[in-house]
């Protein structure tokens, strides 16, 4: 075990298994008390590596991330404190593993539980290696102005409070973490503050003992006086007995041992702590107590009193010049988290993102406000949920049906169309998913699928204005603008395509009116007289159709209609569907296991 000091203002940690809040609460200890580098040198996630950032003072800093502790160590061999964060399932053997290194001297076993015979395994080969143990079960220490492990002394307002940014004279030890943050508060009020102070945690077998810190704080020539909160239960506050009966302890010591109202009960009660239960007389607190005074400690006659007699020792320290005056520093002010500070409604900040479609913050995501579970029980299917999320409202059953057909009917148009061919040979290139279906839908645009906007915009704009068939498209030609949802490379006026007639029937039969719709295929007619190929297409049905859509359910007013058009949300229904059959060519050519792909040089024209 360590004689002397064991932290000072250049001690760096090794913190294992990444915890935010405990992480930042010593960074924000670090710059409270001045200190010029942060005391967590790194962090050691298994599997992990990278970094993490964090807050030292304004400045946001990354901390290394590290996936084994051995790693951790070679990239910082100055850091000498492992503070273990792990379960206490893996505790024991992570602590093990950081013993074990040469570059650790301390290590401080957060978890609650660990197994005895682990305990006991860890503390035999700490000894036997001159390695120090804070713990299990334990919030860790802290040396006032210095260091502080995890989550010790709690917020900043108590080690504010406490005066822990800067050392006082008083060393102090206890069992508890809870009681040691009492006890610092305490101790702030009567005397010029903590020095060091050590929480050894609170199960049967600590990794190191009360005498082990107190024979420590009697090598250390700044910790004047020491106060002890031991408890009831085991054997512990006997060797700092027999340390003081032997004359190794020379500084005035305080203690208290916790428990004395366990004489009340009738029956044997275990306390909070593993090690909290008295195993006979010797064990209970009332025996501990007149031990320690009896071997010359001071200890009080209660709890209540251990304030005043603290108070009156350290007093009496002063009086004989034994404790010179420590300068009051006033502490840097800690910057406060946006977060908190919004919440505390001391700042507002704008948001980033406005999202009106969807919320994710209660006990289900909701689409437009409708809860998922909602969506499910009432058997809503892709066109509520598209109608949901794209229009933020719930359409009628025939309009929904009819998204749902235009997905369907425009899901593939086989391998050899444009964005189909692009997908195939990506995916033969062996790239994955993702790349062969973007390959795809790049293509998509005025002349491959994405004229649906444009001839909804050139339908409604020419209706609207009353324009004659012949005037829209002759003043089309005059602006040699090709007319969008007419034409088509293969189909004709003897082979129409099958698809139009479809969506066409379906809106005859559940439509309110069908005006476009109407105007489009007066629009064929003329367009027909000129060559036998320019017959409606998918585009122009679908465009049509959905302004039928829009203006016959009421739904939509003249300006919700024109932003839908104008943003793209038609196209955005070609996407979707297309998607569908584009993902199905990719997985197709990789089922099949087809090579990389080159275009015949039959079927280029070489020419100069």
């Amino acid at each position: 075990m360590a004689t002397g000091q064991i932290f000072s203002k250049t001690t760096q940690a090794l913190f294992y298994n990444y915890k935010q809040l405990p992480i930042q609460r010593m960074l924000d200890f670090d710059f409270l008390c001045g200190r010029e580098t942060p005391s967590v040198a790194g962090i050691i996630n298994p599997g992990s590596d990278g970094f993490q950032k964090l807050f030292f003072g304004q400045e946001e800093i990354a901390i290394p991330v590290h996936p084994t502790i051995e790693a951790a160590c070679n990239a910082h061999p100055t850091a000498d404190v492992f503070i273990n964060f792990a379960s206490f399932r893996s505790a024991a053997a992570s602590s093990m593993s950081a013993l074990k290194q040469p570059t650790l001297r301390v290590v401080a076993i957060i978890a609650e539980g660990v197994p005895e015979s682990d305990a006991k395994q860890l503390i035999s080969y700490a000894r036997a290696n001159n390695k120090v143990i804070i713990g299990p079960a334990t919030v860790g220490g802290v040396q006032a102005g210095a260091f502080k492990i995890g989550d010790t002394a709690g917020t900043i307002d108590n080690i504010i409070q406490c005066k822990l940014y800067r050392p006082g004279s008083v060393g102090f030890v206890s069992k508890s973490g809870g009681m040691s943050n009492e006890l610092y508060n305490t101790i702030a009020r009567v005397t010029d503050g903590i020095y060091e102070g050590i929480a050894i945690g609170g199960d049967v077998f600590p990794g190191s003992t009360l005498s082990d810190h107190i024979l420590r704080f009697n090598n250390i020539p700044q910790v004047k006086m020491m106060v002890v909160l031991g408890e009831l239960g085991g054997s512990d506050e006997y060797s700092l007995v027999e340390a003081l009966k032997q004359g190794k302890v020379q500084k005035p010591v305080v203690a208290w041992v916790s428990g004395t109202c366990a004489r009340l009960f009738k029956s044997e009660v275990q306390f909070g702590h593993a090690g909290a239960k008295s195993g006979g007389e010797l064990e209970s607190a009332q025996a501990k107590n007149q031990a320690l005074r009896d071997a010359g400690a001071v200890v009080p006659t209660s709890f209540e009193a251990l304030e005043s007699v603290i108070k009156e020792t350290f007093e009496k320290l002063v009086e004989e010049g034994n404790i010179p005056p420590v300068p009051e520093v006033t502490p840097p002010l800690i910057p406060e988290d946006l977060n908190t500070a919004i919440k505390s409604g001391k700042v507002r900040a704008p948001t980033h993102i406005i999202s009106t479609i969807s919320d994710d913050r209660g006990e289900e995501p909701c689409y437009a406000g409708v809860p998922m579970s909602t969506i499910i029980e009432r058997g809503y299917g892709v066109g509520d949920v598209i109608s949901l999320l794209w229009f933020k409202r719930s359409l009628p059953r025939y309009c929904t049906q009819f998204i749902e057909i235009c997905v369907m009917l425009c899901a593939d148009h086989g391998p050899c169309v444009s964005g189909a061919h692009n997908s195939i040979v990506t995916a033969r290139a062996g790239k994955d998913l993702v790349s062969s279906l973007v390959s795809g839908l790049l293509t998509i645009g005025p002349r491959f699928g994405g004229a649906i906007d444009d001839a909804a915009r050139y339908f409604k704009d020419a209706y609207d204005r009353g324009l004659t068939p012949y005037e829209f498209v002759e003043g089309m030609k005059k602006k040699g603008i090709r007319v969008p949802g007419i034409g088509h490379r293969i189909k004709s006026r003897d082979n129409r395509d099958k698809r139009v007639q479809l969506l066409q029937k379906y809106a005859h039969a559940h439509f309110p009116s069908v005006k476009y719709m109407e105007y489009a295929v007066q629009v064929e007619t003329y367009t027909l007289s000129k060559a036998n190929n320019l017959v409606m297409n998918v585009d122009g049905a679908i465009g049509s159709l959905f302004l039928d859509l829009l203006s016959g359910s009421g739904m939509f007013s003249k300006q919700e209609t024109d932003e839908i058009i104008e943003i793209g949300y038609l196209n955005g229904l070609f996407v979707l569907a297309r998607s569908i059959g584009l993902i199905g060519h990719t997985f197709d050519q990789k089922r099949l296991k087809q090579p990389l792909y080159r275009h015949p040089w039959e079927d280029v024209l070489y020419t100069k």
